[in-house]
């Protein structure tokens, strides 16, 4: 007789998941996660519904079920409410496996999920803790996000599949989750989207950049967890040993008119350029332009995305030593994570680096490690595997 596990390797099966916004309307690294997940279980031929805020109405082309079950700009209360109700009336059937991703739009429906059915959460990142970080819009306290939502959540979920060891930990320690049910599985990059076709001259051309300056790059939230001040400061120390130093930065954030504040501070109006909100299909070419990707992050930083975005397209990366990063970089180039997260350790760093004093992996390198280990179309299966367990 065959098994559940062998029956659902082989045949077709259903799985529910429940996330956040719409990639890539909504770009962040967890709904970029969740995009790139569901379309690869579709391509296994699984049925997948995703439900989650603000997700397009029209899905004839799209080879996933959406189902949007509120509005992004709604006040807090009403979206979870109006979550709820939209869930509860839009079941049909039962699924095989339910995979949830953002504890706040999990916890309304904890109670009418389907019983008898597993439940896998990805543990994308503490979020109270790093609400408490950031302090912006506090509308529900610390305690009510960890103790309330996320804790009650967890307490439903069967098993839970975490980006790195460094959430792992996070998850065992702060939240009581036994190791056994945690499955550490990195995230993923899509590797024909994520190309390095085009020279480094090229790739810069089309986007307008310098040709002839030693660029770096980063694309990062502008909040404070993410260090981009620390990186200016290093930029800074660097600059008398090489002036024509360039640090072209993408994304968004709360503190962008402080940075921007920083840069005329320290005298870097030539050296930085912000470019706001980058096109999904002008990030690849970002990352082939740059000679270096820098992620200097100060805390909370389960995977790093934005790593592996970059050696796909062929650039090295420098990063601090913090949370997931350097679980990518240690078994490739360990010299490329800083000693420490200080501005002075990211400073010498990026100094070794330019000047041609620490060796980079060459492009053909960075980007054959990537596929090796971080494939999509790999990852997905892993994940499905726990899923479907």
């Amino acid at each position: 007789m065959e098994s559940k596990d062998t029956k659902l390797d082989s045949a077709s099966a259903s799985i529910l998941t429940l996330g956040t916004g719409w990639f890539p309307k909504t770009p962040g690294g967890l709904e970029r996660y969740v995009y790139e997940l569901t379309h690869k279980l579709a391509t296994h031929k699984d049925q997948v519904e995703l439900c989650g805020v603000g997700l397009p109405t029209d899905n004839k082309h799209i080879p996933i079920k959406l189902t949007n079950l509120a509005f992004p700009d709604t006040k807090i209360s009403s979206r979870l409410w109006s979550i709820r109700n939209n869930f509860k009336k839009t079941r049909l059937g039962k699924p095989d496996a339910i995979n949830l991703h953002f504890a706040l739009y999990s916890f309304p429906i904890l109670d009418i999920l389907p019983k008898g059915v597993p439940i896998t959460f990805n543990f994308h990142g503490p979020w109270a803790a790093e609400s408490q970080e950031e302090v912006i819009n506090q509308k529900l306290s610390i305690w009510l996000k960890k103790q309330l939502i996320e804790q009650s959540t967890y307490n439903r979920c069967d098993r839970f599949i975490v980006l790195s060891k460094a959430f792992g930990q996070i998850l065992h320690q702060k939240y009581q989750i036994p190791w056994q049910k945690i499955h550490i599985i990195p995230g993923g990059v899509d590797i024909d989207h994520f190309q390095n076709h085009l020279s480094r001259h090229d790739a810069r051309t089309k986007l307008g950049w310098p040709t002839n300056r030693p660029i770096l790059f980063t694309s990062r939230r502008l909040v404070h967890r993410m260090g981009i001040d620390k990186l200016l400061q290093a930029i800074a120390i660097i600059k008398p040993g090489i002036p024509d130093i360039w640090l072209a930065i993408a994304g968004r954030g709360h503190i962008q008119p402080l940075l921007q504040q920083q840069v005329r501070e320290l005298g870097l109006e030539n050296n930085v350029q912000f470019l706001g909100f980058l096109p999904d299909e002008h990030l690849p070419l970002a990352y082939q332009s740059a000679d270096l990707t820098v992620m200097p992050s100060q805390s909370f930083e389960g995977f790093g995305l934005a790593i592996i975005e970059s050696l796909a397209c062929g650039t090295p990366v420098l990063c601090t030593p913090v949370g997931g990063m350097p679980e990518i970089l240690q078994a490739f180039s360990p010299d490329l994570i800083t000693e420490s997260i200080s501005i002075e350790s990211i400073a010498d760093k990026l100094a070794q680096i330019l000047l041609g004093k620490l060796l980079l992996p060459s492009r053909e390198e960075c980007r054959d490690y990537t596929i090796k280990n971080f494939d999509w179309t790999n990852i997905a299966q892993k994940v499905r595997h726990v899923l479907l367990a």
